[in-house]
């Protein structure tokens, strides 16, 4: 009789665990599926202001169309990638869609926001003035969420590999996440050689 009290009380104690561990990676993916989801609050923000920008642009960048074009197409690729993973923060490909798509888009702003201190006129602008401070806000809005959603994805990720996270991961299909790179080419990530 004891034994059997003893064995019930053991697994009513695994249960319980195991429910406990499983609650636990629920609240992990929870938790960076909501960061992602700060991250594409600014994303939109920033397509939002990138039309006025263009638009503001376009009147004193007459010669410059194709950098105009470019920087609206990178955008919209942009937006579909964003969307597609909003849908799903931890679908590793439209991650890193994404973030190729966001590199791009960084490109072609820094091409934009590099010709515009061609034309005086235009950087005199008030609304490109302003247009160009709510875009520098707005990226290091996404600069700070963008780390708080891989800090998330890490801890998440960290807990499903884990023992015995892991065992519940296993048995429940909980997927790796992946963290959202703000430099795509390894290239961009060495330092420039200087030489006099």
């Amino acid at each position: 009789m004891i034994v059997l009290i003893v064995v019930i009380v053991v697994l009513v104690l695994l249960v319980v665990w195991a429910i406990s561990l499983y609650n636990g990676l629920v609240a992990l993916r929870n938790r960076f599926k909501n960061a992602f989801s700060q991250i594409d609050v600014q994303l939109k923000r920033r397509y939002d202001l990138i039309p006025n920008l263009v638009e503001t642009a376009k009147g004193y960048m007459k010669h410059e169309r194709e950098t105009l074009e470019a920087v609206i197409a990178a955008r919209n690729s942009a937006y579909q990638a964003a969307e597609s993973v909003a849908g799903n923060p931890a679908d590793a490909a439209a991650m890193q869609q994404l973030t190729q798509a966001e590199g791009s888009l960084a490109a072609g702003l820094g091409r934009l926001l590099a010709l515009s201190e061609s034309y005086p006129d235009l950087k005199a602008n008030q609304n490109m003035m302003q247009l160009t401070e709510e875009l520098t806000s707005t990226e290091n809005k996404i600069a700070f969420s963008r780390q708080a959603f891989n800090d998330s994805v890490t801890e998440y990720n960290i807990a499903i590999e884990q023992f015995p996270g892991s065992i519940i991961a296993g048995m429940y299909a909980f997927q790796r996440a992946e963290l959202m790179e703000s430099i795509e080419a390894p290239a961009e990530r060495q330092a420039p050689k200087v030489q006099f």
